[in-house]
């Protein structure tokens, strides 16, 4: 088996989905335009998706309260440095950053929703 995709109850579908799309590189395909506003978005692999949706509206989880250990959305980056800084020009901050010996460099966001996001560039590849 294989995953699909992740699934994310947020406050407001609509506009996170556009900026994921914007400024993380996503592309939609395929959405609702009738609440619960659900919006299937793919990676730049086109092999992954995330699920991004406002149902039901009272069960939206803190994200902005939540240890982002607890739960994130982790990105391989060429240039963690400068993917946080131009993410952080348009919402994002920045939360950690862990250097490990292998030369990992692992920066820990928060996009302007307060949703956890990593982004990874390992010293020695994972995948």
């Amino acid at each position: 088996m294989r995953i699909e995709h992740f699934a994310f109850n947020v406050k407001d579908p609509i506009a996170v989905a556009e900026w994921y799309c914007e400024h993380l590189g996503f592309t939609v395909k395929h959405k609702f335009s009738k609440p619960p506003h659900t919006h299937f978005l793919a990676d730049s692999t086109d092999k992954v998706m995330i699920e991004i949706y406002n149902n039901p509206p009272d069960e939206v989880p803190d994200y902005p309260a939540m240890n982002p250990l607890t739960l994130h959305l982790a990105f391989v980056s060429d240039d963690p440095e400068a993917d946080a800084q131009r993410l952080c020009q348009v919402g994002c901050t920045l939360v950690d950053d862990v250097r490990l010996n292998d030369g990992s460099v692992l920066l820990m966001l928060k996009d302007p929703w307060g949703f956890a996001i990593q982004l990874c560039k390992r010293g020695n590849p994972m995948v």
